[in-house]
């Protein structure tokens, strides 16, 4: 039956594609957006464009709130300024969320709410799942204020599903790009030691992982959002290498990133060992759980890949 779907964060590189998937089954897509004009460009016409809630009727019937919105967090440095952004647009838009399902004459009956890994901090080889608790350090205590905001949702009598996500992997966004692009070049490299924790996921993973979570009246609370196969980073690289088939002989040493970026190389230097404990428990499947396969499937192209290229382009 096709609902009514509320989502921000619309126009990053996984709202996109769900909002495309979830248009194409059918459902009825309302985008929050502080930039309208660039949302309906993304987006097309399809969706209901919004830049302020109170543009909504109180009586209009939303379904699932599914919140994606948060500045990039790998980038500038985490000065004080920086932190302030990154802390409003992921703690200040969720309560805005949760102000207008109060507000509405009927609340919709789940806000799927984006997380982090990062709320587990710099673990080293320890295999964290749901249960283990933060830590206090900027990227742990960023993601608690997070899904704290995302919590005040359920005493409104809303189920709520608080999704950890690691590294997203996808052709035309994410991280995958960005680490693709040297290797092609000859020029990979591993940071530092290589021995922390990439805990990675197939873009395809998350969508099918958002859309479990929408239609699973069983799953609520903190979910990681992760492949089952945590892998170092070193061995990423090198699986990295060999779909591309370049050579892998290159190293950053850690300690210029961590003078470089300060707290900040904690993401590139200090991995997280996530299991999806949760995700398995309640019967999810995962399409890539392994490393190499999924990075050949985003990156050696098939001819339906490039015919969809083609296509576009043309």
């Amino acid at each position: 039956m096709p609902k009514t779907l509320l989502i921000t964060g619309a126009t990053g590189f996984v709202g996109h594609h769900l909002v495309q998937r979830r248009l194409a089954a059918g459902d009825t897509v309302i985008v929050l957006t502080r930039d309208p004009q660039r949302a309906r460009t993304v987006l097309g016409s399809g969706v209901q464009v919004v830049s302020k809630l109170e543009q909504l009727a109180n009586d209009r019937r939303i379904d699932a709130l599914v919140n994606l919105a948060g500045e990039p967090i790998l980038g500038i440095p985490w000065i004080a300024a920086r932190r302030r952004i990154l802390l409003a647009s992921r703690v200040g838009t969720t309560q805005s969320l949760v102000q207008f399902a109060a507000w509405l004459s009927q609340r919709p009956a789940v806000l799927v709410s984006a997380s982090a890994i990062g709320y587990y901090g710099p673990r080293g080889d320890e295999e964290l799942d749901e249960s283990n608790p933060p830590q206090r350090c900027f990227q742990s205590q960023l993601c608690q204020r997070w899904e704290a905001a995302a919590i005040a949702a359920e005493p409104l009598g809303m189920r709520v599903v608080r999704l950890r996500i690691g590294v997203v992997y996808g052709r035309d966004g994410g991280a995958l790009p960005m680490l693709a692009r040297p290797t092609r070049l000859g020029l990979g490299a591993v940071l530092g030691h290589g021995c922390a924790y990439n805990a990675w996921i197939h873009l395809e993973d998350l969508l099918d992982l958002i859309e479990f979570a929408l239609g699973n009246p069983s799953l609520s609370g903190a979910v990681n959002a992760v492949a089952p196969q945590a892998v170092t980073h070193a061995a990423t690289q090198r699986a990295l290498a060999d779909v591309l088939r370049r050579p892998l002989w290159l190293r950053v040493p850690g300690f210029f990133l961590r003078v470089a970026l300060g707290e900040m190389s904690q993401l590139l230097l200090d991995g997280q060992r996530v299991v999806p404990a949760r995700a398995l428990a309640e019967g999810f499947k995962f399409k890539h759980p392994e490393i190499r396969a999924a990075l050949s499937d985003l990156l050696i192209p098939t001819s339906g890949h490039a015919r969809q290229r083609s296509s576009t382009s043309g």
